[in-house]
């Protein structure tokens, strides 16, 4: 008998460019290390968003083609970026200002695992000998006025990363508001964990399989209004 086929999510890129597609006109950013320095290279056309990040630039760009960056002009994962026009430059104190003082409209980061009460951890396994990773999320996520997460919906092991509670070390408690996986976009809410939207091929039953804690289907919900 042939076994089933799992059903692909979307990749890296597609997410990027998805969850771009929800960051508003005129919006000021700062995208996390990893995934969501993706997001840079899928703005909207016509659309104005302004990029942050905590190591003292203001206007960031995508990254450059290979050969064409600048070596001195990176973003706090240490990744070559470019700088649009109208950037500017300034003190890693003045960035953290920025942060601090609610001046930053979303923020987009990875995650270990986050809660249904919106609870992120993604600094740290809590594992013995395990590197430090705090960089500036901290600050983000007590700063920004929205926090976005960008993440696969589960572990290489297949180990659910949107759970009941964490049980990695926190990062901030119920700071959370919307989700963007591989199978789904999923918002937090009072309720806890809503789906808003199925990526191609993914069916409802599929990603509450695959979450560890109670799941919503909202549009289900909007459906019969």
């Amino acid at each position: 008998m042939t076994a089933p086929v799992e059903p692909v999510g979307l990749s890296r890129d597609e997410m990027a460019r998805r969850a771009a597609q929800d960051i508003a006109d005129g919006a000021y950013v700062n995208l996390g290390i990893g995934m969501p320095e993706k997001i840079a290279q899928y703005i909207p056309a016509g659309r104005e968003i302004v990029l942050h990040t905590e190591n003292g630039l203001l206007g960031m760009g995508p990254s450059p083609s290979p050969g064409n960056g600048d070596p001195e002009l990176i973003n706090a994962g240490k990744r070559q970026v470019t700088a649009m026009p109208g950037a500017s430059y300034f003190h890693h104190a003045d960035s953290f200002a920025m942060i601090r003082g609610g001046h930053l409209d979303l923020c987009v980061l990875g995650a270990l695992e986050v809660a249904a009460n919106g609870d992120l951890a993604n600094w740290s396994t809590g594992d013995e000998g395990a590197i430090p990773a705090v960089g500036g999320a901290m600050d983000l996520v007590s700063g920004v006025k929205a926090v976005y997460v960008m993440t696969s919906h589960c572990t290489r092991d297949g180990r659910p990363k949107l759970v009941e509670s964490c049980t990695y070390p926190l990062t901030g408690i119920g700071v959370v508001d919307r989700i963007y996986t591989d199978l789904a976009i999923i918002a937090v809410t009072v309720r806890g964990f809503e789906v808003v939207e199925l990526s191609p091929s993914i069916t409802f039953s599929y990603v509450a399989e695959r979450t560890d804690a109670p799941l919503m289907d909202s549009r289900t919900e909007i459906e019969n209004q």
